[in-house]
């Protein structure tokens, strides 16, 4: 006896131009912002750290919690380990698009916290320039919290965790 796996019909429709369209997806300047910052922090990093965009961040494996952050600072020395973990992580970044509002101020937020990386930054795009307010968060320790940090418009000159220079408005 063999059993064959069906998809159900809504798997075979076809979808329209429209409806692709209206599908949350990342924008061009969403990803040149992840970028530039990015290729700043790695610059910043030294040899002992690596920051990179676009892979899985595993926060838990029960219930399993995996995250796409867009920018992570991690330990150089993990590079071939997979999956990344939170203790490899020094600073994740999320860029906010439409759509993902809730999701990067609260849900991300408490999930990193939680799981114990101790910088987070939150970057808000801006509506018609590039002066994006880029939010940065450090953990509290004993209570899994971030506390906020500096504001930086226009241009990141961070000193924790990295010293780092980048400027946003050039974008």
């Amino acid at each position: 006896m063999t059993s064959e796996m069906v998809a159900p019909a809504w798997m075979h429709a076809q979808v329209s131009a429209e409806q692709y369209d209206m599908s949350p997806g990342t924008s061009k300047r969403h990803n040149r912002l992840a970028r530039v910052l990015a290729n700043a922090l790695d610059a910043a990093a030294g040899p002992d750290r690596n920051a990179d965009t676009d892979f899985d961040l595993r926060l838990h494996d029960v219930p399993l919690t995996n995250r796409l952050p867009d920018v992570v600072v991690y330990r150089a020395d993990t590079i071939d380990v997979t999956p990344t973990r939170p203790e490899h992580a020094l600073l994740v970044v999320e860029v906010v698009s439409p759509g993902s509002e809730t999701t990067d101020r609260v849900v991300k937020t408490d999930q990193y916290a939680k799981a114990g990386i101790p910088f987070y930054w939150r970057v808000e795009q801006a509506a018609t320039a590039f002066t994006e307010p880029v939010y940065t968060y450090l953990l509290d320790p004993a209570s899994r919290c971030y506390r906020e940090g500096e504001v930086f418009t226009g241009s990141v000159k961070a000193v924790v965790p990295l010293a780092v220079e980048c400027e946003l408005s050039v974008l």
